[in-house]
C-alpha cells in the first residue's frame, strides 16, 4: 500500500503570488493563488529560533497538509505547526507541541519510531520516539527555499526536496544536511520524492519535469513528459506509473516511463495526493474536493466529486474500509463504498 504526500500550496500561494521564480519563469503557483487557493492563504509566516505551536481546541479542523500511516498510528501535520497523532486509527486525534509554528508541509516516518518534518523555512523536524517529542535539526529562512517533501531509506539516510531545485542529503537521520542538485543545468521547484522500490525514486517537479534515480538518490536521469505544467504526485506499482498535476493532468505509463498516454479525469482541479489499495483500485485527489477511483489499476477513472469541494492534500488508509482524508477542512473520515467508491461516513 503507497500513498502520496501533498505539497503545500497555500504555502506557495503566499510566497509566490507576486514574484518570479529565479529563472525568470513567471510562478504557476501565483496564478493559482488567484483562481483557486485564496482560501487556503492562512496563517502562514517565518519560523524562528525561539517559536512553538500553540495548542488550539479546532486544530484538527485547520489546513492539514500531509500525513502519514503506520497502521493503526497515524500523524497529520499542516498550518501554524500543527501536529495531530492518532493511536487508533484515526477515530480520536491529539495534538502535540512542537519547536516551530511555522507552515509544515510533509511528514515520514520510517518505522515506528523514526520521523522527520519538513516546512518553510528549510525547516527540518526530526522525532526519535514515535512522534511524541520533536527535535528542530535544521532552520534556514535566508535560502528563501521551503522544503516540500521528506523520503528516508532508513534511519539514517534521507533526501528532503523543495523549491528552486532544493535537493538535501542526511546521512546522520537527519541532524545535519548537505546540498545536492538533481542536475547542474535545472533549478525547478521539487514537489514530491517518491520510492517505487529496488533503489528507484521518482521526483515530480515544476515545468512537466520528472526526474529518476536507479541508485537511491545518488545520481538522477530526466524523463521526458509530454506535458509541461507543473506535477505533484507519482504512484508506481511494477513498470507502471501514475504522475500528476496541474488542471487535472494525469499520465500513465506501463514501460517504466519510456512512452506516456493521457488519461481523462474529469476535471480540471489540481491533483495532488493518491493512494493504491487491493485489488487495483487506486485513489487520487485534490483541490475543489475532487476525488478520482479507479478499480482497473489506472487505466481509468471516475470522478466523485465531494459534496463541500475543499481542498483535499493527502489521503491516509485506515481499517474498517475507512479512507482518512487531509487537507483544506482539516481531517475527514470517508466509508469506501462496494466496490472501492468512497462515500461520506
Amino acid at each position: 500500500m503507497r500513498r502520496i504526500r501533498f505539497r503545500a500550496i497555500s504555502l506557495w500561494a503566499k510566497q509566490h503570488s507576486s514574484v518570479q521564480t529565479r529563472r525568470g519563469r513567471p510562478s504557476c503557483f501565483a496564478a493559482l493563488v488567484l483562481t483557486a487557493l485564496a482560501t487556503l492563504c492562512v496563517g502562514l509566516g517565518h519560523a524562528s529560533e525561539s517559536e512553538q505551536s500553540v495548542i488550539q481546541p479546532r486544530a484538527p479542523y485547520s489546513l492539514l497538509l500531509d500525513g502519514a500511516s503506520l497502521g493503526t498510528y497515524k500523524v497529520a501535520v499542516g498550518e501554524r505547526g500543527h501536529v495531530l497523532l492518532s493511536d487508533d486509527d484515526g477515530h480520536n486525534w491529539r495534538q502535540i507541541v512542537v519547536p516551530t509554528s511555522a507552515t509544515l508541509n510533509a511528514v515520514y516516518f520510517h518505522d515506528r519510531t523514526h520521523g522527520w518534518i519538513v516546512g518553510h523555512d528549510g525547516l527540518v523536524l526530526r522525532t526519535v520516539d514515535g512522534g511524541e517529542n520533536w527535535q528542530r535539526t535544521r532552520l534556514a529562512p535566508e535560502e528563501e527555499a521551503p522544503l516540500l517533501d521528506v523520503w528516508f531509506r532508513d534511519a539514517k539516510n534521507g533526501i528532503a526536496v523543495g523549491a528552486y531545485g532544493t535537493l538535501l542529503r542526511t546521512v546522520d537521520g537527519g541532524q545535519s544536511w548537505e546540498h545536492g542538485r538533481v542536475n547542474e543545468e535545472d533549478d525547478y521547484h521539487l514537489n514530491h520524492i517518491h520510492h517505487a522500490g529496488n533503489g528507484r525514486l521518482y521526483i515530480a517537479a515544476e515545468a512537466g519535469q520528472l526526474y529518476r534515480s536507479e541508485d537511491f538518490g545518488a545520481t538522477w536521469s530526466t524523463i521526458s513528459m509530454p506535458y509541461k505544467g507543473s506535477f505533484f504526485g507519482t504512484l508506481t506499482y511494477a513498470d507502471t506509473i501514475l504522475v500528476f498535476g496541474l488542471r487535472g493532468n494525469l499520465y500513465r505509463s506501463v514501460d517504466a516511463g519510456r512512452t506516456w498516454q493521457p488519461i481523462t479525469t474529469g476535471t480540471q482541479a489540481l491533483l495532488s495526493s493518491g493512494l493504491t489499495l487491493a485489488d487495483d483500485q487506486v485513489l487520487i485527489a485534490g483541490l475543489a474536493g475532487a476525488l478520482l477511483v479507479s478499480r482497473d489499476a489506472g487505466q481509468s477513472f471516475e470522478l466523485r466529486q465531494q459534496a463541500d469541494r475543499k481542498g483535499i492534500s493527502a489521503l491516509l488508509p485506515a481499517n474498517d474500509n475507512r479512507l482518512i482524508i487531509l487537507g483544506e477542512a482539516g481531517l475527514k473520515s470517508l466509508r469506501l463504498g462496494s466496490p472501492g467508491v468512497p462515500r461520506a461516513q
